[in-house]
């Protein structure tokens, strides 16, 4: 089934979200490789692809997982949250329609 992952950052964000961006892009490459990902990104905090220095207010991943307990131990295992980037995660079941 799939999931999404909402994810809210502290304030601030930018510098722990550079340092750690590496290790989170890796498990996100692993799901793609799997055939799990349907799409991840930032949200950014201003209205602009690019929104530089004003970085970022959270995350959605939608992804496939086994349930809703093995897609709360991914978020939970994401190196954002070792970093302090996220200030709040939910995981809720996503059923895709279009397209």
């Amino acid at each position: 089934m799939l999931y999404a992952v909402i994810s809210e950052d502290v304030e601030n964000s930018l510098p722990l979200r550079k340092a750690s961006r590496p290790a989170h892009l890796a498990r996100l490459e692993q799901l793609k490789e799997q055939g799990r990902l349907i799409l991840a990104g930032p949200l950014p905090a201003i209205d602009s692809n690019d929104p530089g220095e004003s970085g970022f207010t959270g995350s959605l991943v939608v992804a496939e997982f086994e349930s809703l307990d093995a897609a709360q131990v991914w978020a939970d295992a994401d190196p954002y949250m070792d970093a302090g980037v996220y200030r709040k995660v939910v995981v809720k079941p996503f059923k895709k329609v279009l397209p």
